[in-house]
């Protein structure tokens, strides 16, 4: 029996009754509802698609051939049979597509593993800070030698990048003279900045020096500015203000106020906002680029080596036995809390490090204003460090005023019209 493609189109002819009588009383199913079945065969489960594409040869699966009836001859019906070859520019073609489901379902799971892991990590962040400060606090209230204290933390954090390096838990760097010199100056600006802290923290309470190094974003602009050429939108300018406000605030009804932490904590600032300036300024002139966990172990090793003899040659040699226990010092306790605070020290900025390369660096700027508001908190809470309404006041202006910063310098200024 000859068969013909189906051809849609709107030159159809239209089909005329035959005078039978067998005929008038029947009624011609229609197209539709044929029982149209594709063979598509499949190793994994998908979801079909039905997309009519207009082409003029498509081998296709489709076999809709009629089967002969007692109709034969009385209607002249093509044969539903595709053809693998076409020729007819209106045929319509229906082809079957298969998304694979496993695509939209794998991304889910790992969108909530990233998420978790996220979580995790800034988890971990939030609490190796709490307790740094807790144990740090606790050592430099009783020792009283805040620059032995870094230099033990310094040194804990080199013996764990070496045995990493030794272990090959992370990559052994390749650095050239070049690059030398230039970490060099930012390895001398993040010991300075890191014994400034302690500083503070040996003199006054833990929440106040915290609510003072809340200025950080003022001497970020201000020093972005002078040497980089940064020129901040007015925005940015006006987010300073309730920083600067909230921490004269607190610093004027601050219970443990002195002027040595006060300034301590204020050259803190400045020191760790000059190393960022530096790393923009020096770094971004190199080919070879360092990712910025591989920079912050080797500066964690060359702030050990800077600071080694001047730490001896200032406060001498105080952290044996001998001097503790004449100095009425526990010296289990000291030690422990000492070797506490080092591991903390470094694992909480590691981690900082690790979010870092996740995330943008707006989110994790709010992040550090969190965990700023954390650290206060538990701080307070722990050592039940007495807070006045006034001086609370002036703490949580100055971290909306971080916050609001982290917020408004993702703003860029439009380029002015040539």
């Amino acid at each position: 029996m000859q068969s013909s493609a189906i051809s849609i189109s709107p030159s159809l002819p239209h089909l005329k009754p035959v005078q039978n009588p067998c005929f008038q009383h029947r009624r011609l199913l229609p197209l539709n509802s044929l029982s149209i079945r594709p063979s598509i065969s499949s190793a994994t489960t998908a979801a079909r698609r039905l997309t009519v594409v207009s082409s003029s040869s498509e081998d296709s699966s489709f076999n809709l051939s009629r089967k002969s009836s007692r109709f034969d001859g009385l209607v002249s019906l093509p044969s539903l049979k595709f053809s693998g070859k076409r020729s007819l520019k209106d045929d319509v073609v229906v082809k079957a597509t298969s998304v694979p489901e496993s695509a939209d379902a794998d991304e889910g799971p790992k969108a909530m593993s990233k998420t978790l892991e996220l979580g995790i990590l800034f988890g971990m962040w939030y609490l190796f800070n709490i307790y740094f400060n807790i144990y740090n606090k606790q050592v430099l209230k009783a020792f009283h030698y805040p620059m032995t204290v870094t230099l033990i933390q310094f040194a804990v954090g080199s013996v764990l990048v070496i045995f990493m390096w030794m272990f090959n838990l992370y990559k052994k760097p390749n650095i050239s003279a070049g690059q030398l010199a230039a970490i060099v100056p930012l390895a001398m600006v993040h010991t300075m900045g890191n014994l400034f802290t302690n500083m503070s923290l040996g003199k006054v309470a833990v929440s106040f020096t915290h609510t003072i190094k809340a200025m950080e974003p003022f001497f970020s602009v201000l020093l972005s500015a002078a040497f980089l050429g940064e020129k901040p939108t007015p925005w940015v300018v006006l987010s300073l203000l309730p920083i600067v406000g909230g921490v004269a605030l607190a610093s004027v009804t601050e219970a443990s106020f002195n002027w040595a932490g006060f300034w301590s904590a204020m050259a803190s600032n400045v020191t760790n906002q000059s190393r960022n300036v530096l790393s923009k300024k020096v770094m971004v002139k190199k080919e070879e680029s360092m990712d910025n966990i591989t920079l912050f172990s080797i500066i964690t090793v060359m702030s050990f080596i800077l600071l080694a003899p001047v730490a001896i040659f200032t406060e001498g040699v105080k952290f044996t036995p001998t001097y503790i226990e004449a100095a009425g010092i526990n010296v289990q306790q000291l030690y422990t809390r000492s070797l506490l605070a080092a591991l903390c020290f470094h694992a909480y900025q590691q981690v900082s490090y690790m979010i870092l390369q996740r995330v943008s660096p707006v989110t994790h700027s709010v992040g550090n204003c969190v965990k700023r508001v954390v650290v206060i908190t538990s701080s307070v809470l722990f050592f039940k460090t007495p807070v006045s309404p006034i001086n609370a006041l002036g703490t949580g202006v100055a971290l909306a005023g971080v916050f609001l910063y982290s917020r408004l310098k993702r703003i860029k200024p439009k380029p002015k019209a040539a």
